[in-house]
């Protein structure tokens, strides 16, 4: 089960250490995420992030548990149980990680502290500076399909603009243009079409907005 990795393996593997601190700031303190290597050579840990959960760091061996998720042939586990060396009970998922032919080169663990207290579980998901009230307001659109994110885009830079005193009326749809342009909206099939009728000018001035930002 252990492999020879290829150049391309590592490069694979490099990328992956951005997914282990990416799921970890996620979830929190009280998860901890590992990436293990299955090179031949060294076998063991080459990423961490939140190791105090089980006090291990890079370097450390594959766990006989994560072996046998690897022995089953799924790619991801049914979630599963263990306590670790210092008596915790911990939560783990284990995800096989395969290169472009589909030979397992890594294992993605992610490992929650079960014993952590409630309260600090859950506030260590929640935003250290903004009242939780404000943090609840983003711009982010969770869209069903590009036309509703297109739209949502447009309206909520439309208003922000429309409520902006120091923008003179006849420059608004210029400077809405300006920045769905800036966010790469126009990127997506019928933008242009969608934009003329939410600003209620035509597709000429649209494109002559974009030519112009494009000079």
């Amino acid at each position: 089960m252990l492999v020879t990795l290829s150049v391309s393996d590592k490069l694979i593997l490099d990328a992956m250490c951005n997914v282990v601190d990416g799921i970890a700031a996620m979830y929190g303190q009280h998860t901890e995420v590992a990436l293990h290597s299955l090179d031949i050579e060294n076998p063991s840990i080459i990423k961490i992030a939140n190791g105090h959960v089980t006090e291990r760091g890079i370097g450390a061996p594959i766990t006989n548990l994560a072996l046998e998720k690897l022995k089953t042939g799924a790619d991801v586990s049914e979630p599963y149980f263990s306590r670790c060396s210092q008596g915790k009970l911990i939560r783990s998922v284990t995800t096989i990680i395969r290169n472009d032919v589909g030979t397992a080169i890594a294992l993605l663990c992610i490992n929650a502290d079960m014993d952590a207290p409630i309260h600090s579980f859950l506030s260590s998901m929640l935003p250290n500076t903004l009242p939780l009230d404000s943090a609840a307001v983003s711009p982010e659109t969770f869209a069903k399909n590009p036309d509703e994110m297109l739209n949502d885009s447009i309206e909520r830079i439309k208003n922000a603009t429309m409520e902006d005193k120091t923008i003179p009326t006849h420059k608004r749809s210029r400077v809405i243009v300006e920045q769905l342009f800036e966010n790469g909206v126009f990127n997506i099939k019928d933008a242009i079409v969608i934009t003329a009728e939410s600003l209620g000018v035509s597709r000429d001035t649209v494109y002559r907005y974009l030519r112009d930002l494009k000079k």
